[in-house]
């Protein structure tokens, strides 16, 4: 097998999380070898190297910007002709023009993964080429595999479900930190709503600008209501402006980047996680805040849907309504959201796990893998 994947170790996004996770399903699986290229990684890790010993790595990130592309599918092209392998895997739709010419001329077949914005809409010909003469699309949630099957020319039983999974031994539930209450004077009374997500122009539809739009109907319901926002990016100096016409500046704390290891107890200071968002493939936060047991809103407009299972973990909102948003939080912070699994962390933090734990990713990825020629 040959896996390309835009990068995993140099920088952490939804599609990395998801590769890497994807990666160690396929290493756990005795029958898969194979090469994995990195198109923007620069080197890998020792302890990658001595984990993942059944691959071989290739990296291309050393290589200036403006080439890495042509060397990229030099690489791509060099080994699939050296080794031609019994199946190619993309990890991000833009590589799949490149498997569809290895297909065409070589009859090396080709699954790709959709994860969310990357695959809606799609207009360019060559790529929509491509997703109609892959093998398999793995779609990370119903809903964009809803709108692959309502926007493509592709059959149902092309794109299959493979939803994103989670480190849940990271994720546990546990009071309120101390520490980090002292670190943003907070009072342990507070009713907390936490946000984590990056403050990107680009991604102001995760819904956090809506939060603090809600907050002023929310505090005159819940006066003691904090609102915390975790993440780094250049759109925080419009937040701060937009706290500041607010007057919500005692209210509202951003706290700036956060490392891996603080963030379950990130979660464990929120009484609920929101992220009304518009525009997520799926949203991995749901479920590492699910995972510490906490009541958890998300948008009914995007790949939320899938993260709360249609509502069944969690509240779905319309991400442009800030008065539903307002008044959908009182309710979860005055206990009378009419969601009883919502007040019983260690019910959600099971369910959580048995839908989208890793074990359920790694079975479902093997039943698919069964179909091929890579367990013959």
């Amino acid at each position: 097998m040959h896996v390309w994947i835009p990068n995993i170790f140099e920088f952490k996004g939804g599609i990395q999380v998801y590769s890497r996770f994807f990666l160690e399903a396929l290493h756990s699986f005795k029958f898969v070898t194979g090469r994995i290229i990195l198109k923007h990684d620069r080197r890998i890790p020792t302890s990658a190297l001595i984990h993942f010993n059944s691959f071989q790595f290739h990296c291309l990130g050393q290589w200036p910007l403006f080439l890495r592309t042509l060397v990229f599918s030099a690489q791509l092209l060099w080994v699939a002709l050296i080794d031609r392998p019994k199946l190619i895997i993309t990890t991000h739709l833009n590589f799949t023009p490149l498997a569809y010419y290895l297909k065409y001329f070589f009859k090396i077949p080709y699954w790709t993964i959709a994860h969310g914005v990357d695959a809606w809409d799609i207009q360019d010909s060559r790529l929509r080429q491509s997703l109609s003469n892959a093998e398999l699309i793995l779609s990370v949630g119903q809903y964009t595999r809803h709108r692959l099957l309502r926007e493509q020319t592709l059959q149902p039983e092309q794109v299959k479900l493979l939803p994103n999974t989670f480190n849940a031994q990271a994720f546990q539930i546990s009071s309120k930190p101390s520490l980090l209450l002292d670190r943003y004077q907070i009072e342990y009374q507070k009713a907390i709503i936490l946000t984590v997500a990056r403050l990107d122009s680009t991604e102001r539809y995760k819904g956090y600008d809506q939060i603090i739009k809600a907050l002023p109907q929310i505090k005159a319901e819940v006066p003691d209501v904090h609102y915390i926002l975790v993440g780094k990016g250049n759109d925080k100096s419009r937040i701060e402006k937009l706290i500041h016409d607010l007057n919500l500046e005692a209210c509202v704390t951003l706290t700036g980047f956060i490392p891996d290891e603080e963030l379950c107890d990130h979660y464990n200071l929120c009484d609920v996680f929101a992220m009304p968002s518009k525009g997520e493939g799926f949203g991995i936060v749901y479920l590492e805040a699910l995972a510490c047991g906490k009541p958890t809103l998300g948008g009914n407009q995007d790949g939320g849907i899938d993260a709360l299972c249609q509502g069944e973990l969690g509240a779905l909102v319309d991400p442009d309504n800030i008065d539903e948003i307002a008044h959908t939080l009182i309710q979860i912070l005055q206990g009378s959201y009419p969601h009883p699994l919502m007040y019983q962390p260690q019910a959600l933090r099971q369910k959580v796990i048995e839908v989208y734990g890793f074990q359920a990713f790694q079975d479902k990825l093997l039943g698919l893998l069964q179909t091929t020629d890579l367990v013959n």
